[in-house]
């Protein structure tokens, strides 16, 4: 599919000026249409969709000023740059007051314009973007489109329901791929930040060294490669909601600075030296026990307790097996085939005898690849992947037999031991005393069978 072009106004009564920024702007692939002065610019704004307007302040027939005032009137979200050879500060301030986005003093350096044009047609996209985005999700994440007729489930979103009027910081705990970011997009989108950003953080993919930078933005010259200042995702979540996900991942260092940014409400860039107002209401989440985490010392107590005011605690899918049927339902209507698909009981079974290690995400999976292949109507027992079939994935001692060739015992023990602890521990969210006692074996052991397989905990969670 075609990209589309950014379209650029230019406003200017120096022909010279207007040809020059012309050439540039369509080597640089954007769309250009030009105006000698203010009456000829306002026309072809209103008769056409700019993505930018760029304009001298001083000119016949209607000045800058007065062109940035009638754009404003008929869109509010326009992007104007101003020119100006005779840069006061009484114009500079004035037109910023009347919502420029910013302004250019002539003689100008040709990459002080395309670093301005690249910065504000990135804020025009992001806003596009968010709007779109709420405008899709806030209907999809209602509690009424939810997924789940199961009592526990019901629960979740009574608690939900209650919660996403506050500004309490929330806490949503649940195995992986139980929908923890679906929970804080319900929580966001039912609250009174609604029209606000919702921002999601994964704590664990942002390395170690950046993460600082990232959450809170940086200043220019902070840091060799910090050639311009940076907005955080702190920042870009201002008036909205801020998901960190994976929260457990967060560095012991970065859990002091997120303390004290919870308690003063502000933040401060990475190499700056003043400190910015924060409002956003904070939702974290985790696959970990962080209550083993705090008496170990790893994740911070005072930090644990300012994250933790609500909990909501999400059901493996193990544990709400009744709502399958609906699930199935809502995969399929999300890929565009049959809204009733057709299940049969032999299939029902299977999926119902499955212990279901990766939890929703693992049945969506299972959907997508059934209508991969062809299945478009339902899924037929042979739909499934061959480890799901009827009494493979649990009890699957009962189905093995010796193949005619023979095999190593040893070798096939090893296996199967191996792929029992990873399991143990992935649904344990890699606490190895938890692992040790739902496989019935004591810690010392665990940490033996672990050691001599070559295993790490960590091993479980990739």
């Amino acid at each position: 599919m075609a990209v589309k072009q950014h379209r650029i106004l230019i406003v200017d009564d120096e022909a010279s000026m207007r040809e020059m920024l012309s050439i540039m702007l369509r080597r640089d692939g954007f769309e250009v249409a030009e105006a000698a002065n203010g009456k000829e610019g306002l026309e072809l704004f209103t008769q056409g969709e700019f993505d930018l307007v760029i304009s001298d302040i001083r000119m016949p027939h209607k000045n800058g000023i007065e062109l940035l005032r009638e754009i404003k009137r008929l869109d509010i979200e326009a992007l104007v740059v101003m020119m100006t050879a005779f840069s006061t500060t009484e114009e500079a301030i004035e037109a910023m007051k009347l919502g420029a986005y910013d302004y250019i003093i002539k003689p100008f350096k040709t990459e002080e314009v395309r670093l301005i044009i690249a910065k504000a047609l990135e804020k025009s996209t992001l806003k596009r973007e968010n709007l779109a985005l709420k405008a899709v999700l806030g209907e999809r994440y209602s509690f009424s489109n939810l997924i789940g007729k199961s009592a526990v489930m019901q629960q979740v979103y009574s608690l939900i329901e209650r919660v996403a009027g506050s500004q309490a910081n929330t806490m949503v705990c649940g195995e992986s791929g139980t929908g923890k970011e679906l929970v804080a997009k319900a929580i966001h989108f039912n609250s009174p930040r609604k029209n606000g950003p919702f921002v999601p953080v994964n704590c664990g993919a942002i390395p170690e060294n950046l993460i600082e930078s990232e959450l809170f933005g940086h200043e220019k010259g902070a840091f060799t490669g910090a050639d311009r200042r940076k907005d955080g995702l702190f920042e870009t979540a201002n008036g909205g909601t801020l998901f960190l996900d994976e929260i457990s991942e967060l560095p012991h260092g970065m859990q002091v600075k997120l303390l004290r940014v919870l308690q003063e409400r502000e933040f401060r860039r990475v190499g700056g030296i003043q400190d910015h107002p924060l409002d956003i209401r904070l939702v974290a989440a985790t696959n970990r026990d962080l209550d083993a985490q705090v008496a170990e010392g790893s994740f911070r107590e005072d930090l644990y307790y300012r994250l933790n005011v609500v909990r909501i605690e999400l059901p493996p899918l193990r544990e709400r097996k009744e709502d399958i049927p609906l699930l199935i339902d809502c995969f399929f209507r999300k890929h565009g085939q049959v809204s009733d698909p057709h299940v049969p009981l032999e299939t029902l079974k299977c999926l119902l005898n499955h212990s279901w290690p990766g939890n929703i995400r693992e049945l969506a999976n299972i959907v997508e690849r059934a209508i991969a292949l062809g299945w478009y109507q339902g899924l037929p027992l042979e739909s499934l992947p061959e480890e799901m079939l009827c009494g493979k994935s649990e009890g699957g001692a009962r189905q093995l037999r010796i193949p005619d060739e023979g095999f190593e015992l040893d070798t096939h023990l090893a296996v199967v031991e191996k792929k029992l602890l990873l399991q143990a521990l992935s649904r344990t969210g890699g606490i190895r005393t938890k692992a040790a006692a739902m496989l019935g074996i004591s810690f010392r052991s665990i940490r033996y069978r672990l050691d001599k397989l070559g295993l790490d905990a960590e091993d479980s969670l990739q």
